[in-house]
């Protein structure tokens, strides 16, 4: 919707922006992608790797047609600088920071993302930057986020489906996200999840919305529902992938056929949606003419554009100047030198299942089996020490066991015990289930909390004290028992647990 002219302004003071104002204003916007170039490339990877990013690429130009679109507003109202402006600016910067040094490329993204809506917010004004606001801020779609819902969104799935199938009469038997029916085998992984339909209904949702309805009140229902729909259509979805597979003996659906199918199955969904959306469309307001456009627009020297645009440069470059300085203060040169800690009075068993945490590789890892209560107990710990995108303790990339492995988790919760909080899991595999404890230790901080584990990382780089962080892993056979496994790991901790602890620290100081 355009905004009417502005009150007070006459027909002599207009003129439109001059060109030096134009590149002006385009090299203050330019100015974040060459400071955050590493950011900006971390984005288009994950779109190029990504099948379910890859509309990032659509991003930015839909958002250039967005305010083409809105042109006329540039005449309607003039630029004024807005100051204030500048502490969001450097808002988002500290927040770059805090998530760089505490490795969180998501939030690094989307802080580099808002700068562009920032700086146009400083240099245009309330005004003008306000008339442009969903142009501006759709470009926010553009950061590959979503990944975190992929296991919520699987277990929903996974209850929706057997739920469906029981509800059919057929007899099914669920362990975790995999189900058996009498005629095969399901597993709902993270490609039936549905990210990707829910990513792409809520990017289109919005973007029609935007250009369907002038009414807040129907665009934030139109966003919601394009937030419910695709969740209840995966869910439907995937059963009647399964119904397919089951009443074809296994023979329909059950390949990339069931993937096409799927992608098929939501194209008709949002095209249903859109088509009622149809129906209570609302017609745009129509463009002021030349005239009174050219009648209220101010000049703008550039010389008033031009100490905000040096001052939006300078503080968006304070961030990544400070980053540098930091990683180089962190590095640490010392290779890292782990050993299995001293553990007296247990005794080394030689046979355990083949199972390990799948996380990225550490710099150092450590495995020893020890007999405790007449059971084998594992002890394994991964060490990280100069951490990056390739190599960290905490990443959605690591996992207690990979898509594709032999094993895969059955139950997890968090447990309060004497060692303190710890994640405990039930692996399920070849040789029986596993009763698995996992915790971190991150600068002698005991945790099992990513968030916390973050926020610690960022604090003891930012006290230059380096960013050493071990994952921590107990794991014991449940044998039909898992209160005598649980007290199995209970007395190893007690036995060894300071012993850990003093081995990790020794770590840290070498």
């Amino acid at each position: 919707m355009f905004l009417k002219p502005p009150p007070g302004l006459v027909e002599h003071s207009a003129q439109p922006l001059t060109r030096a104002n134009i590149i002006l204003i385009v090299l203050a916007l330019l100015a974040p992608l060459a400071l955050y170039f590493d950011t900006a490339r971390s984005i288009v990877s994950i779109w190029d790797s990504s099948d379910t990013f890859a509309h990032g690429y659509a991003i930015v130009p839909i958002s250039l047609w967005l305010i083409w679109r809105r042109r006329v507003n540039f005449s309607l109202i003039p630029a004024t600088p807005a100051w204030p402006a500048l502490a969001l600016l450097a808002l988002a910067g500290a927040g770059w920071l805090a998530a760089r040094i505490g490795g969180v490329q998501v939030v690094m993204q989307y802080a580099f993302v808002v700068m562009f809506p920032l700086v146009a917010f400083a240099l245009l004004g309330r005004r003008l930057a306000g008339s442009l606001a969903f142009p501006l801020l759709f470009l926010l779609f553009a950061v590959p986020f979503g990944e975190v819902f992929v296991d919520p969104l699987i277990h929903i799935t996974a209850d929706f489906t057997v739920w469906a199938v029981q509800v059919t009469g057929i007899p099914v038997l669920r362990n975790g996200t995999r189900f058996e029916l009498p005629t095969g085998s399901w597993s709902v992984v993270e490609a039936c999840s549905g990210v990707r339909y829910l990513i792409s209904s809520v990017t289109l949702g919005c973007l029609y919305a935007y250009l369907t309805y002038r009414s807040n009140l129907r665009r934030a229902l139109f966003i919601g529902l394009s937030i419910v729909v695709p969740i209840i259509a995966n869910g439907l979805r995937a059963y009647m992938i399964v119904m397919i597979g089951h009443l074809s003996g296994m023979e329909l659906a059950t390949g990339v056929d069931h993937l096409i199918y799927g992608w098929l199955f939501f194209g008709l969904v949002m095209f249903l949606m859109f088509w009622i959306g149809s129906y209570w469309r609302e017609e745009e307001a129509p463009a002021p003419s030349a005239a009174a456009a050219q009648g209220v627009a101010g000049m703008t020297p550039v010389r008033s554009l031009l100490p905000i645009a040096l001052a939006s440069v300078a503080i968006a470059a304070v961030w990544p100047v400070f980053a540098a300085y930091n990683d180089r203060a962190n590095h640490n040169t010392q290779a890292v030198a782990l050993g299995l800690p001293q553990l007296s009075g247990l005794a080394a068993a030689a046979d355990f299942p083949g199972w390990q945490p799948d996380y990225m590789a550490p710099d150092a890892r450590v495995s020893g089996v020890y007999m405790e209560a007449a059971r084998p107990v594992r002890l394994q710990v991964l060490y990280y020490r100069n951490q990056d995108k390739s190599k960290n303790l905490i990443s959605s990339l690591n996992r207690l066991a990979g898509p594709k492995d032999a094993w895969h988790a059955t139950a997890s919760s968090i447990r309060s015990e004497p060692v303190g909080a710890v994640r405990e899991s039930t692996m399920a595999g070849p040789g029986g289930p596993l009763l698995v404890w996992d915790w971190m230790s991150i600068n002698g901080h005991h945790t099992t909390s990513n968030i916390v584990g973050k926020l610690r990382q960022a604090q003891g780089k930012l006290l230059f004290q380096g960013d050493d962080g071990a994952l921590i892993v107990l794991a014991t056979p449940v044998n039909d028992d898992p209160e005598a496994a649980r007290a199995a790991l209970r007395a190893f901790l007690a036995r060894g647990g300071d012993a850990i602890e003093a081995t990790l620290q020794q770590t840290r100081e070498h």
